[in-house]
C-alpha cells in the first residue's frame, strides 16, 4: 500500500482513560516545576496521544520498513481533564505532499472539547532514519 492523495480523508479515532500517570505532575521528574501543578491531563501527553492516533491511522497504509515522525504540532489545550475521565482523539488526513502528511486533529473528554488543531508527519524509511540519527550521535 502507499500513502498518496487517494488516502486524503482517512479518519481514525482512539480512546484513552486518563489516570494519574498522565497528569501534569507526572510528566517527568526532570521538570521539578511540574510537581506543584494540578493533577490534570498534561498537554505533553495530549500531544503524544494525538500523535499515537495519527500513527495508528497510517499503519495499514505504510510499506514494510516505513514509519512516520512528527514534524509540526499546532494544537490548543483549552480545557482541563481530571484523572478518571476518558479522552477521545479524532484525526483526519487532510493533505499529502510526497512524504509530508497533514492532519486535522481534535480531542474531547466526556464533557468538553479539550483541544484541536493541526499536526504534520513525514514518512520515513526506518533504517535510513536510524542510520542518520546514529551518525549524528557519532558526529
Amino acid at each position: 500500500m502507499a500513502v498518496d492523495a487517494s488516502v486524503i480523508g482517512l479518519k481514525h479515532k482512539a480512546n484513552l482513560l486518563i489516570d494519574e500517570s498522565l497528569t501534569v505532575p507526572r510528566v517527568s521528574d526532570r521538570f521539578k516545576s511540574f510537581g506543584d501543578m494540578p493533577p490534570v491531563f498534561a498537554t505533553a501527553f495530549l500531544v503524544g496521544f494525538i500523535e499515537a492516533t495519527c500513527i495508528e491511522a497510517l499503519a495499514p497504509w505504510l510499506d514494510e520498513g516505513q514509519g512516520t515522525v512528527g514534524t509540526h504540532v499546532d494544537v490548543s489545550h483549552i480545557a482541563a481533564t481530571p484523572a478518571g475521565m476518558i479522552v477521545t482523539a479524532e484525526v483526519e488526513l487532510i493533505g499529502v505532499e510526497g512524504r509530508a502528511l497533514h492532519f486535522r486533529v481534535s480531542a474531547r473528554d466526556e464533557r468538553d472539547l479539550i483541544g484541536e488543531g493541526e499536526h504534520k508527519r513525514a514518512i520515513i524509511d526506518r533504517e535510513r532514519f536510524t542510520a542518520r540519527v546514529n551518525s549524528k550521535r557519532e558526529g
